[in-house]
């Protein structure tokens, strides 16, 4: 009866090392992948992630934004024209340098709006070098090597009663799904800030159509430079997550309890995700955009 009852065990015991052994197995890889991206991605200007969106979006800006971007700015600067002579005395004290200074004030609004699109990807290009040097200096490996702790994993785990190797084979099933719901999270904050880069980008002309106003929109146009600085500057921020990820996941070939290198590796992960998704709200915050 011993007998049988030992080879049952070690049967469910190989089933379950098995299984283990099978969910732990390229478990880290997408993530891997997708964190080794991230860099790529965020380095890149909105030109270089993808040419032809680009092009559509600056197309879409140039002959539907700029025209009604110029509507707005005839009206701002006719109110300031109304708003400086009103100002004075109801006409009794206007200057003629007064004139000169409105000129000078529509000539500088119309460069700007004719421009919008250059002065835009000037941010993002100076956004983008930055976070090229910072790639450089910090650059470090950000996979998780499990490998590291899985030497002797299959005989280690053998060794195991089966209430624990129960308790780890679905510990092991829990985290490859976490694993791929994080995958698709880190997905989702990469390719959305390009998205929403696009999106920011499509309507520039508007925003800085009113940057010269001070009575009628003037703080339209500077929420929405603090706001486009802060989009680009978001990738410096994410830089940084990586960096910090990639120490914290080479502490984990130190690890010498299987369960916890496990689940230190998707703590990480789940911090790296979090970070990820406030450094958007974090960058604003650093310059004031509401």
């Amino acid at each position: 009866m011993d007998f049988l009852l030992d080879a049952l065990t070690d049967w469910l015991k190989e089933m379950l090392v098995g299984g283990i052994m099978g969910n732990l197995s390229g478990m880290f890889d997408n993530v891997n992948r997708q964190v080794a991206d991230i860099a790529t991605q965020v380095g890149q200007t909105p030109q270089g992630w993808n040419g032809s969106i680009f092009s559509m979006i600056q197309n879409l800006s140039n002959s539907i934004m700029v025209p009604i971007a110029g509507v707005i700015l005839a009206i701002v600067m006719t109110t300031e024209l109304i708003q400086m002579i009103v100002d004075k005395n109801n006409l009794h004290d206007v200057d003629t340098w007064m004139i000169f200074k409105w000129v000078f004030k529509s000539a500088a609004a119309i460069l700007i709006v004719t421009n919008t699109w250059n002065i835009v990807m000037g941010v993002f290009d100076a956004a983008q070098s930055v976070v090229a040097q910072a790639a450089g200096i910090i650059s470090a490996d950000a996979s998780i090597d499990i490998s590291s702790v899985m030497t002797d994993m299959e005989s280690r785990l053998m060794e195991m009663d089966l209430g624990p190797l129960f308790g780890l084979w679905f510990q092991s099933i829990f985290i490859g799904i976490t694993m791929w719901a994080l995958y698709i999270c880190i997905f989702i904050v990469i390719y959305g800030r390009m998205l929403e880069i696009y999106l920011v980008t499509s309507v520039a002309p508007i925003p800085m159509a009113t940057m010269m106003g001070r009575e009628v929109g003037g703080g339209m146009g500077q929420n929405y430079l603090r706001s486009l600085v802060a989009l680009g500057f978001q990738a410096f921020l994410i830089i940084v997550c990586v960096a910090i990820y990639a120490v914290l996941v080479q502490n984990i070939a130190t690890e010498s309890d299987i369960i916890m290198a496990i689940w230190s590796c998707m703590g990480y992960t789940v911090l790296l995700c979090f970070t990820l998704f406030k450094t958007g709200s974090l960058a604003k915050a650093v310059f004031n955009a509401h």
